[in-house]
């Protein structure tokens, strides 16, 4: 614990110490007395949380507030006391904490879902704290709306900290501060977690800028699920910073669409990066939507207007068209197209309004069919397409990504493109890459694609142009540490 402490002392001043963690919670307590001793500047707050109230500590009522006081003795400038202690508290016994000098914070934490949140600030405040803390579980985006609703209410009276635990919670921690909490909770560090949904302090201050979000900041999101190792928060939040914008983007773990309409709605969110199914999902939603996207019947970028209503972009298609774009002439191009999912889709329908003549190949050759007849291609059998020799082959499947067995969505010697563009970008240089590589070709990697699609977000959403070789520098260096 106290090793941890001084590593984290280069991130934060600000520590909470689980001695209920600990089997002898008071054998901390000299080493955490020389190290505030020592760190002045640091804020302390120890917590010894019972276990029948969701902690680890197994001891009596007693033994937990004495801890609590010989930690406030200790240094500790606040000590955290769960709401169902205090109610079984004596009034001396907490007068006897009190005296022991330090803030006292009473807490409440409800470990399965968000609910009756007034009447557990009621319950906490009846003991007239310093501090009072709310805990809850997110199910669902929309708790949010409702921890952080307590927390504007109650911050002119109290000095409140509310948040909601799970991955869906992540609005409730980074926003709790800007709505008028007292502080939010970090971890020490990745996988050094106390609590379900927490993200590290350097996260939250690096990634999110924490301490740096107001009430003029424009909150945006990327929804979906799985949707933890997005890396549209990163990208975003660094073009964010770079140019200066008063924004942040958080990543939105999405189970139904009528759950992040309500966000959008009542945060308000300024805008959000939809994945599938939310693509297709959202489009009776829209007040208006360019023609393109609603050719392709898939949106991916979403921006709220003036007037509140919901704005449905592409931007899919920037990401195939232009790195392409700079590299050649699109009208009357020759281009092959390997998937006819939903990725393909907006390769297809964004090349052929360019001019290029697409063919499509899929395995199921009536899907490649239908496609092509929706965007004006063409569809081509496996057995004509290794036949033939095209300016540009794509490959839209998941073939060569990362956990995929499947490596190479065509046979090697059926390698007949003058460029390759591999949608995938994970891992960074995909098994078809490499082959077009090994033979001379050209590639384009899908970490491109990402980046430019990306970027036309960015311009949709500030109206600025994006600062595309900064976006492109930090996906690709969190790709390859992740590798």
């Amino acid at each position: 614990m106290m090793e941890r402490a001084e590593a984290a002392l280069d991130d934060a001043r600000f520590f909470e110490f689980r001695l209920d963690s600990l089997p002898k919670p008071l054998g901390v307590l000299p080493k955490l007395k020389e190290f505030l001793h020592q760190h002045r500047d640091v804020t302390a707050i120890a917590t010894c949380r019972r276990k029948a109230n969701g902690g680890n500590f197994v001891g009596a009522l007693a033994a937990e507030l004495d801890i609590l006081a010989k930690a406030a003795l200790a240094g500790c400038q606040i000590v955290d006391l769960e709401v169902e202690s205090a109610e079984q508290c004596k009034p001396t016994q907490l007068a006897k904490l009190r005296a022991a000098g330090a803030a006292l914070l009473v807490s409440f934490h409800d470990f399965t879902r968000t609910r009756s949140l007034e009447q557990a600030a009621d319950r906490i405040e009846a003991f007239k704290p310093d501090f009072v803390k709310v805990v809850s579980t997110a199910r669902s985006l929309a708790d949010n709306l409702a921890v952080l609703r307590l927390i504007e209410d109650r911050s002119l009276s109290s000095h409140i900290v509310g948040i909601a635990m799970g991955e869906e919670g992540i609005l409730s921690r980074v926003l709790g501060p800007r709505a008028g909490g007292a502080f939010t909770f970090a971890s020490f560090s990745d996988g050094t977690e106390t609590a379900p949904g927490q993200v590290s302090a350097r996260t939250l201050r690096e990634l999110y800028r924490v301490e740096q979000l107001d009430k003029a900041t424009r909150v945006f999101g990327v929804a979906g699920n799985p949707i933890a190792h997005s890396l549209s928060p990163l990208m975003h939040n660094v073009a964010f910073r770079r140019e200066n914008v008063n924004a942040v983007m958080l990543p939105l773990k999405v189970r139904a669409l009528d759950d992040l309409l309500t966000v959008v709605n009542e945060l308000p969110l300024a805008g959000v990066a939809v994945t599938m199914p939310l693509k297709q999902e959202v489009l009776p939603h829209l007040a208006n939507m360019d023609p393109l996207t609603a050719r392709i019947g898939a949106c991916n970028t979403l921006r709220t207007g003036a007037d509140g209503k919901l704005y449905g972009f592409n931007t899919d298609v920037a990401g195939v068209v232009r790195p392409l774009e700079k590299r050649m002439r699109l009208k009357g191009a020759r281009i092959a197209v390997l998937g006819a999912g939903g990725a393909a889709r907006a390769a297809v329908f964004g090349l052929v309004e360019q001019g290029a003549e697409v063919f499509i190949v899929n395995r199921t050759h009536e899907t490649a069919v239908a496609l092509a007849r929706q965007a004006k291609a063409k569809s081509l059998k496996h057995e004509a397409f290794a036949k033939q020799h095209f300016d540009v082959l794509i490959n839209s499947t998941p073939c060569g990504m990362k956990g995929v067995k499947q490596a190479l969505p065509i046979a090697e010697k059926e390698l007949n493109a003058g460029l390759v563009f591999d949608m995938v970008y994970n891992p960074l240089e995909t098994p078809l890459l490499a082959l077009a590589r090994s033979r001379g070709i050209p590639v384009i990697s899908g970490l491109e694609m990402f980046v430019q699609q990306g970027a036309r977000q960015f311009e949709i959403w500030t109206g600025k142009p994006a600062p595309e070789s900064d976006m492109l520098r930090v996906v690709e260096h969190a790709l390859r540490q992740r590798a």
